[in-house]
């Protein structure tokens, strides 16, 4: 009895070629994609939203910002977009949010307000701690809880440096100033008097002037009206006395 041997099927060859067909038209297809994608006005900026700034003007900032309407959006990165703005002198912090499509929203923050300037020809500015000089708000908004700098020239380093310490100030104590301006010695080129909205007079120097703000504080909130000075030695002398002596000399 003859016994017959099935016959054994090859396995099927997988189809090579129509995988790579496949992927190839794939990656044909989303090629195209991309390009009517950039192409087209979905993937351009359609807005710029600017807010949070006062005295950086928006067309400041549109300026120095690399990026404009119908820039491609994805172009340029947030963050060299807020490297930028972060060059204006006004400008403390930025931040940038990109919403699709097509929306770049920049927020701003400037550096605070921490004193006013009476100038030669009688105009008033607003004094950034940064020492940016800009136009005072017309409605006179924050004079009355910020100090006036009177008698400074332009392009002097410690009133520069006099601004950064008075944002340091806490705003309270920097309430209570009300007027200061430079005179200079030779042992303090920094020496500055200032006077108070509580009547006294003080004398110090922007160089010492954080490590003595809490003693003079201290002074203004237990004494009666006189005057101050805060250099190397700290004395005070109340304005009564001064005019008893006087009177006791005449």
């Amino acid at each position: 009895m003859n016994t017959q041997m099935p016959v054994l099927k090859e396995p099927e060859r997988k189809r090579k070629g129509n995988k790579k067909l496949l992927a190839i038209l794939i990656l044909l297809f989303a090629a195209l994609l991309a390009v009517l994608f950039f192409n087209s006005s979905i993937s351009k900026i359609s807005e710029i939203q600017i807010t949070g700034n006062q005295y950086a003007t928006a067309a400041q900032i549109g300026s120095v910002i690399p990026i404009a309407k119908g820039d491609a959006f994805f172009q340029t990165s947030s963050g060299a977009i807020e490297a930028a703005v972060k060059e204006l002198t006004q400008v403390k912090e930025a931040k940038v949010t990109k919403i699709f499509p097509g929306v770049v929203k920049i927020t701003v923050t400037e550096h605070p307000v921490v004193a006013f300037e009476l100038t030669a020809d009688g105009a008033l500015s607003a004094l950034l701690s940064s020492g940016t000089s800009v136009a005072a708000p017309k409605d006179g908004a924050g004079l009355m809880n910020k100090p006036v700098l009177t008698g400074w020239e332009q392009e002097d380093p410690v009133k520069l440096e006099l601004t950064k310490q008075l944002a340091l100030i806490p705003e309270k104590q920097l309430s209570d100033l009300s007027e200061i301006s430079p005179i200079p010695s030779k042992a303090y080129p920094d020496r500055i008097r200032m006077f108070t909205r509580t009547k006294f007079e003080v004398i110090t120097a922007v160089s010492v002037l954080p490590e003595k703000i809490e003693a003079l504080n201290a002074v203004i909130e237990t004494q009666e009206p006189g005057k101050i000075t805060m250099l190397l030695a700290d004395t005070y002398v109340p304005f009564s006395s001064e005019g008893e002596n006087v009177e006791s000399g005449s």
